[in-house]
């Protein structure tokens, strides 16, 4: 009883620390937005809104917090995978729910199971879902930036072909395309346009979006305003090039789509054939779970499972 209540309160209490940085944290960017707002409407400038303009990787209200967290060199990677994914909040944030989940199912699972072996995997399963959810909004969103690249290319290079500027064209790619190419495209204009030099911000997209194929756009533009050519058919040229990959690269999933196939079924017929087995005849497997050598088996499985799992990812992962 008093384990229970020592979980419960433990619980409640990073839950309530959570809210509270959270809490604190809108309303401080709220109140900085409203000051970036006023200050842009003294100089009577122009563009999108200070949300776009204000980035706050503090975690505002606990100072001593984010100091700590500064000192580590893998809060800066975990800063930009959040940007990369386009993630509300700070690192801070994901920090304290990372903890509140696995203070959660550890006493959860310790509590109800009495055991710490499956207390502390469990705990740090669910520690780890907030990353995880940070990781696949990321791939989501860069996967879907690689998708609009070819149309955005194939805008600016038409633009420029009518006799717009460089500029011009990317404003054309800001208008007419939505998340995430318009608003990165959006804020390398934007950098641009308060005095930063082309070359440092299209960089600047670069650390920001992880994606091989604006490289040769970075590159090439770069490389043009430094010796000249036809910008146009160069930008036209890579939108083909990034259209044949994805070719190439379908053909490739269409391929190896039976080898994925083959090792979901593989890794998922020993716990199906386990789970009939117990419903059938609870006591056949009973020594699996219950004896040294059992058990030593059964780990040995899960090891050889977990072998070939990497060795068919390996097989059918290609990169193109």
């Amino acid at each position: 009883m008093m384990a229970a209540a020592l979980a419960g309160g433990v619980t409640a209490l990073l839950f309530t620390v959570l809210a509270v940085v959270f809490f604190v944290s809108r309303r401080v960017n709220e109140r900085g937005e409203r000051q970036v707002s006023r200050r842009l409407r003294a100089l009577g400038a122009s563009g999108p809104g200070p949300r776009e303009l204000l980035r706050r990787e503090t975690l505002s209200g606990l100072p001593w917090f984010h100091s700590l967290l500064s000192r580590m060199n893998w809060t800066s990677r975990l800063q930009a995978l959040l940007r990369q994914a386009g993630a509300p909040g700070n690192p801070g944030l994901y920090v304290l729910a990372s903890l509140l989940l696995w203070m959660a199912g550890f006493y959860i699972v310790l509590i109800a199971a009495g055991s710490f072996l499956a207390a502390l995997p469990t705990g740090l399963v669910l520690g780890w879902l907030p990353f995880w959810w940070v990781r696949r909004r990321r791939t989501k969103r860069m996967d879907a930036f690689q998708r609009q690249l070819p149309e955005a290319l194939d805008l600016i290079a038409r633009a420029l072909r009518a006799g717009h500027t460089f500029d011009g064209g990317m404003r054309m790619v800001v208008d007419e395309f939505a998340d995430p190419i318009g608003p990165e495209f959006g804020q390398t204009l934007d950098e641009i346009n308060f005095g930063a030099h082309v070359d440092e911000a299209l960089r600047g997209l670069l650390d920001r979006v992880d994606c091989p194929d604006l490289k040769f756009f970075v590159v090439s533009v770069n490389i043009q305003r430094e010796t000249g050519g036809n910008l146009a058919e160069i930008i036209g040229n890579i939108a083909s090039l990034v259209r044949e990959r994805f070719k190439l690269l379908g053909k490739v999933q269409v391929l190896s789509a039976e080898g994925r196939l083959s090792a979901m079924i593989l890794l998922a017929l020993p716990f199906l054939i386990a789970v009939v087995i117990q419903f059938l005849n609870p006591d056949y497997m009973t020594d699996l779970f219950v004896k040294p050598m059992g058990r030593m088996l059964l780990g040995g499985a899960l090891v050889s499972m977990g072998t070939g799992a990497l060795i068919i990812r390996r097989m059918i992962r290609i990169k193109v």
